[in-house]
């Protein structure tokens, strides 16, 4: 899956943030609503516009995210 073909992020779109191509769904909201238990078929079901490879493209580019070298820590927080 190369989630650069369905991520993408543009100043005048959602402040920015990384959205489904072509739409205005942030990978946030995906990402948020995954993990308060929707399904994929919920989704879909609620944004007509998305398919399945849409949402994998987001999971797939928090993946990458993450995987950068750097950890930010709160202030007054260490590992």
């Amino acid at each position: 899956m190369n989630w650069q073909d369905y991520i993408e992020q543009n100043p005048e779109v959602m402040m920015g943030k990384p959205c489904i191509k072509g739409t205005r769904l942030t990978v946030e909201h995906v990402l948020d609503r995954l993990g308060h238990g929707v399904t994929y078929e919920e989704l879909m079901a609620s944004y007509p516009v998305l398919r399945r490879e849409h949402i994998q493209a987001a999971q797939a580019f928090a993946a990458d995210y993450l995987s950068f070298d750097r950890t930010i820590w709160p202030p007054g927080k260490t590992a």
